[in-house]
């Protein structure tokens, strides 16, 4: 199996469970299993942009993205990163 985990927001959204264990071959495919895969992923299928995804502590672009294949045991980590501010420097 491989463990997906969230991030506080995105776990409180998924019912307060920030731990999944899923059946994948793909980071796309794990992602896809969670029940907040449209809070995840925009309209058109890709990640949002402000979401960055980890496989076993390595940012998942740098293994191929989401078509990258994973190991039953990886552990995947969702990020979700802040943005906004008063737009004053």
């Amino acid at each position: 199996m491989v463990v997906v985990r969230l991030p506080g927001l995105l776990a409180t959204q998924a019912g307060g469970r920030g731990r999944f264990e899923v059946e994948a071959q793909t980071v796309a495919e794990a992602l896809r299993a969670l029940p907040i895969a449209d809070l995840i992923f925009d309209e058109a299928g890709e990640l949002r942009p402000l979401v960055n995804v980890y496989v076993d502590g390595v940012d998942a672009r740098s293994r191929g993205g989401l078509g990258a294949t994973v190991d039953r045991d990886a552990e995947i980590r969702v990020v979700a990163a802040i943005a906004g501010g008063s737009g004053r420097v």
